[in-house]
């Protein structure tokens, strides 16, 4: 069993080489093993459109069944859908198989606990429960099969108000699982979605379903500018993440588009928490005190920014990587069909171009995320390493690795939790201190993973 799939907030890896049937098994064992002892039992089931992942539930089910807990098998959806279904059937928990924006090969698995998610050392704990095979035994619970798509789209009758036709917009769902919920939703509440990839396919044969990536933004780009649409937009392979094209072709990355969010928000929420991660721009944190709101930089990760929103008491949450939290008029988890009718309403009710309405935030430099390939048993040690390099000479903000402040800008380096690479991300006043930002941190991670 490889250690490194117990991520910080999820379980990840190749699907042949990591998650095995046997595996999946345990883990169903350990996952229910676990909910059982803090006396949870009805637990809901979903699973994503890869390849892989028809085989990880037949293994996950059967070890699950093994500790009595009760299963309501939600089918092939996005991981909203989990979420969505815990919280409207008041249910105890859940377990999704996806890989997320993770290459094809692979797959994982996210969980919550009651309306939490887990991470950190709730999934050290299921690697515990496998290494001593330390299951609960019970007899079989109830098992039932359930489509969440109708009451979904009912809760979305009930809180989104959109005017018929009153924007013109495409999505691209990549190939991944939140095509149908989509456009089924989308539909029923009377939009008329340019559809595109919405039909499930694993191999995801057209792009990959990563929003984060310019290359994968480019068939809703050029279908955007040519149909004159108002708006694009892209979910990743399961539907959790969001990515925005804007009527002149341009990439509104998470921390742009949660400005726009959170202006709507604080117009009838005044003084309200929001919060970013800390590859958001310096920029977004000031635009949300700016009109009068309490911004907030924390860790990266769904699980951790969904504890933070509770703890702080926020009504809305985002990340670079278009991971959209909303807790004002819904449930405080990452829904990217939501998060998109939530966008398009504010567009119908500014009645205004989504450029037009950012026009006034000030124009910063900056890269899009920047991965740099590093194992996973040494791409913390490469940051710790930078983090001590600038801490005796800069002011660093460690929450999350380290971001580094210069005159006239930041430089990030952080690891990530679901991938075996390290992220860096920068901004600065001009073009020129952006460059020679970059180029002196990339030089200090290159010493650093040299010293591995």
């Amino acid at each position: 069993m490889n250690p490194h799939i117990f991520r910080q907030y999820d379980i990840r890896g190749d699907a042949s080489a990591d998650l095995g049937d046997d595996f999946a098994e345990d883990l169903g064992r350990a996952i229910g093993s676990f909910q059982i002892r803090a006396g949870n039992r009805r637990l809901v089931l979903g699973r994503d459109c890869r390849l892989s992942s028809p085989r990880l539930h037949t293994a996950l089910l059967k070890g699950l069944r093994t500790t009595g807990v009760d299963l309501v098998d939600i089918g092939v959806v996005p991981t909203p859908m989990m979420y969505f279904t815990v919280f409207y059937e008041a249910l105890d928990g859940g377990v999704m198989i996806t890989g997320s924006h993770n290459p094809p090969k692979d797959n994982g698995f996210k969980m919550m606990r009651e309306h939490r998610s887990l991470y950190g050392e709730d999934i050290q704990e299921l690697l515990r429960i496998m290494e001593a095979r330390d299951f609960v035994q019970g007899p079989e619970g109830e098992y039932e099969e359930l489509d969440p798509v109708p009451n979904y789209i009912n809760h979305m009758r009930r809180d989104i108000a959109i005017p018929k036709n009153a924007i013109r917009f495409a999505i691209d769902a990549g190939n991944g699982a939140g095509g149908p919920t989509a456009v089924k939703t989308m539909t029923a509440l009377g939009l008329e979605p340019v559809a595109l990839l919405c039909e499930m396919d694993g191999r995801f044969p057209v792009h990959h379903p990563d929003p984060t990536q310019p290359k994968n933004l480019q068939l809703l780009k050029d279908t955007v500018l040519e149909q004159n649409l108002d708006v694009g937009i892209a979910f990743d392979g399961d539907a959790d993440r969001i990515g925005v094209i804007d009527q002149q072709g341009n990439v509104i990355w998470g921390d742009r588009l949660m400005v726009l969010l959170s202006r709507s928000v604080l117009k009838k929420h005044p003084g309200a928490a929001i919060l970013g991660e800390v590859k958001c721009s310096q920029t977004m944190y000031d635009e949300i005190a700016r009109h009068g709101g309490r911004p907030i930089l924390w860790k990266t990760g769904h699980s951790l920014i969904k504890a933070k929103m509770k703890e702080e008491g926020a009504l809305l949450a985002g990340e670079m990587s278009g991971h959209i939290f909303f807790a004002d008029r819904y449930f405080g988890f990452d829904d990217a069909v939501y998060a998109a009718l939530r966008l398009i309403e504010i567009l119908a009710e500014e009645g205004k171009p989504l450029h037009e309405l950012l026009s006034d935030v000030p124009v910063t430099y900056n890269t899009p995320e920047i991965r740099v390939p590093c194992p996973d048993d040494e791409k913390f040690d490469v940051v710790a390493r930078v983090l001590a390099h600038y801490q005796a000479t800069h002011e660093v903000v460690d929450v999350d690795g380290a971001r580094v402040l210069f005159e006239g800008g930041w430089g990030l380096v952080r690891a990530s939790n679901t991938q075996p690479v390290l992220v860096l991300r920068f901004e600065a006043d001009t073009d020129a201190r952006l460059t020679a930002i970059r180029e002196e941190v990339e030089a200090v991670v290159s010493s650093a993973r040299a010293a591995s």
